[in-house]
């Protein structure tokens, strides 16, 4: 009968719950699902990690490869995002070309990593106007339940620091870089910058970490990014329901509790493997 009713009336369905302060999944309307982080998943890769949040899994690779800086940049490397959202992990996706949505979490991720200074591309300058380190970071999504931003900053947050790089030296005489597979060293990590995404239900009720299906009836979304300081890296809200001064306030400070909390899994999960 309950299956019945969530399928003809998903609306009045969450509101039945929503009216008792509590969700079809048990949390609690402000409460973030059970996150887990697992690193070192690709063997092949020079970084990686696989996220957990609630059902919406998320697995990141760091490809490292020698490039030439950019004439505007002599003396900084790069980092590219690319977010793939395939039709294995849900089927509102379709095969081909990335889609839209991937496209905006693939905006959304590289705008994170440039406002949050997660690292200083400086630091992957190996020879200013020469030579230099590009990392492709390839965000794959294996199971979509929803907030995949959350999940994709975090994958990427634990990829990075899972990340070490060969020892690189140019030789003088022909320019030509020499690669010391055998020497790595970890990446510098400046910033640990954190997503907490939130959603309105009927234009006033706040929920944290919204499901696919909270996310379909949701009148609008937003996606706070802060770091260890609390400082506001940066703010998505595609449209929707406004959002009210003090209401905004509240999340931000909810979104950087989030962040401490998210912050020491890392540093517990990354010990347990030392």
């Amino acid at each position: 009968m309950a299956a019945g009713f969530k399928t003809a009336e998903p609306l009045e369905y969450h509101r039945s719950f929503l009216k008792e302060n509590c969700r079809p999944d048990g949390r609690e309307l402000l409460q973030f699902r059970t996150t887990t982080i697992n690193i070192g998943s690709i063997g092949t890769a020079d970084g990686s990690a696989l996220v957990k949040l609630g059902n919406t899994t998320v697995i990141c690779g760091v490809k490292a490869e020698l490039a030439n800086p950019s004439v505007e940049a002599p003396g900084k490397g790069f980092i590219v995002p690319n977010v793939d959202l395939p039709p294995l992990c849900s089927s509102q996706f379709r095969p081909g070309p990335p889609g839209e949505r991937a496209q905006a979490a693939s905006h959304f991720v590289a705008d994170v990593i440039e406002s949050s200074q997660v690292l200083q591309t400086e630091d992957l300058c190996i020879e200013r106007g020469k030579l230099c380190w590009s990392l492709y970071c390839d965000l794959i999504c294996l199971d979509y339940d929803g907030n995949v931003l959350d999940a994709c900053v975090l994958v990427l947050l634990a990829a990075l620091k899972n990340a070490t790089l060969p020892e690189v030296s140019v030789d003088a005489e022909t320019g030509a870089p020499k690669v010391d597979s055998e020497k790595r060293q970890s990446l510098k990590i400046v910033r640990h910058p954190v997503a907490a995404s939130f959603c309105v239900f009927d234009r006033s009720i706040l929920l944290a970490d919204p499901t696919a299906e909270e996310e379909r009836l949701a009148t609008a979304r937003v996606t706070l990014v802060t770091d260890e300081e609390g400082r506001l890296c940066s703010v998505h809200k595609p449209g929707g329901t406004s959002l009210s001064g003090e209401k905004l306030q509240d999340l931000i400070g909810r979104a950087a509790a989030r962040q401490k909390e998210i912050h020491k899994l890392i540093d517990k999960v990354i010990k347990s493997i030392v």
